[in-house]
Order: C-alpha cells, then structure tokens, then sequence
C-alpha cells in the first residue's frame, strides 16, 4: 500500500521508473518515450501526462497498480 500512496504527480518520471521498475512498461502503454530520456530526472508525471496527451488521473492509477502488484527493491545501505 505504501508504494501506491508514493507515486504522485509532482514526482519526476525517472525516479518513478528506478523505485518501481514495473511501472516501465506502463509508461511504454501509454507510448510515452520517458524510459531512458535525459529529462526524465526532471520532468514530473504532471508534465508527462500533458505532453503525451495522457489522462493524469487514469495514468497514475495505472502506476500505482504496476507499483502494488510488483515487490519493492530493497535498497541497499
């Protein structure tokens, strides 16, 4: 439950992407070419929806289910 109450639409896209690998291929659904762009460390789920032309709130559902069905890397120290 708490990686879905994580992803917001303030957040950059890249950050999403390394927490949440699943949420990669939500991304490429959408045909969104987030993965791998050198802007994605700055450009928030907010700008990705309004450049794509993307529904931010059926969008970020999209996230946080591919988030809730996957296990959360651990992170190292």
């Amino acid at each position: 439950m708490e990686a879905m109450m994580s992803i917001e639409a303030n957040r950059p896209v890249d950050e999403i992407m390394r927490q949440w690998p699943a949420t990669i291929r939500v991304f490429l659904d959408y045909q969104m070419r987030c993965v791998g762009c050198p802007i994605g460390c700055f450009h928030t789920v907010e700008d990705a929806c309004r450049e794509h032309g993307a529904d931010r709130v059926k969008f970020l559902a999209d996230l946080r289910a591919a988030a809730a069905k996957a296990p959360v890397p651990a992170v190292e120290a």
